[in-house]
């Protein structure tokens, strides 16, 4: 009995993945979704310690397509073990994190495509600068192949956007290091999150994005990314983190996501699709979670590129 073949059929399509660290084995939660042995795309969710329901309107869009896709948690994230070891967080775990999760789904470079949002595309991005001959294709959604930029865009663009007050406000809570004030998250909701993360009033946002934020793992979120949300506060492994001029090694079929309202620069992000070997850049008329404020242009351009690297 095949039981790598036959997972999906027994339980749903879920499959817990050990994964090797020098702290032990764990296990990452994944989730396959249909079945097409040349197309497999592995999802990368944002965070760190987020999860994959931020993916969880893809089943509208993928299946129709019979695009086969993969949910997967992170280590650490909320439907993954949760060693709670910072030992582990950072983005060298994280790749050979995925490179285990590569292996033990047969994951190839006749049919592996990934696609990182936001701290995923970050991992998209490492990942590939390692192991892109493991790869068919690659889609970095939502984020700039530079911190530095992201921070510079934070400061310069969106927060001279909102209304001075709230904005002096805002930096004068960070200045504090106020960040457990309820009024930091009342101002960041209310002015930055609705124009910026997803482009809906609060109480219209999907309930599986309201699930991922509640289950969103704040320990590694903030060891690693820090509590602002103009920058990046949190360890090494993030902090002024670039690899701007690395991109031209990127041979692969590389798409590039960006939104008009992003909380990262949507023309840095056309840029970065020039500066990669084979590259294509898709710009939405949303924010951060583009799939979910403007799905009919991030959906149709996701699925004319994954078929046409597929008919290549």
């Amino acid at each position: 009995f095949d039981y790598s073949n036959s997972y999906d059929q027994l339980t749903g399509g879920i499959k817990m993945i050990p994964i090797t660290t020098p702290k032990g084995t764990f296990n990452v939660w994944t989730k396959r979704v249909g079945n097409n042995p040349k197309i497999k795309v592995l999802l990368l969710h944002g965070g760190p310690g987020a999860t994959h329901e931020v993916f969880e309107c893809f089943d509208g869009y993928l299946p129709n397509e019979e695009i086969e896709y993969i949910y997967y948690d992170q280590l650490e994230s909320y439907y993954s073990d949760q060693p709670n070891d910072s030992t582990l967080w950072t983005t060298e775990h994280f790749v050979e994190e995925v490179e285990q999760v590569r292996k033990a789904l047969n994951l190839n470079k006749d049919n592996f495509y990934l696609l990182g949002q936001s701290w995923g595309g970050i991992l998209a991005m490492e990942y590939a600068l390692k192991y892109q001959e493991n790869l068919k294709g690659l889609i970095i959604s939502n984020m700039v192949a530079s911190i530095p930029e992201y921070e510079k865009f934070s400061k310069e663009v969106l927060g001279p956007q909102m209304p001075s007050e709230v904005y002096q406000e805002i930096m004068a809570l960070e200045a504090k290091e106020d960040f457990e004030n309820p009024r930091y998250t009342e101002l960041v909701t209310q002015y930055f999150y609705t124009e910026h993360f997803l482009r809906m009033p609060l109480e219209k946002w999907p309930e599986s994005v309201i699930r991922s934020f509640k289950h969103l793992n704040q320990n590694i979120y903030i060891f690693m990314q820090g509590y602002s949300e103009f920058g990046v506060t949190g360890n090494a492994s993030l902090k002024g983190w670039d690899v701007s001029n690395r991109l031209k090694e990127l041979i692969i079929p590389t798409l590039m996501i960006g939104g008009k309202y992003d909380t990262m620069d949507p023309k840095y992000m056309q840029w970065m699709s020039t500066q990669v070997q084979n590259g294509r850049s898709l710009t939405t008329n949303g924010s951060h979670l583009s799939q979910y404020d403007d799905p009919k242009t991030y959906f149709s351009g996701l699925i004319q590129f994954i078929k046409d690297v597929d008919n290549k």
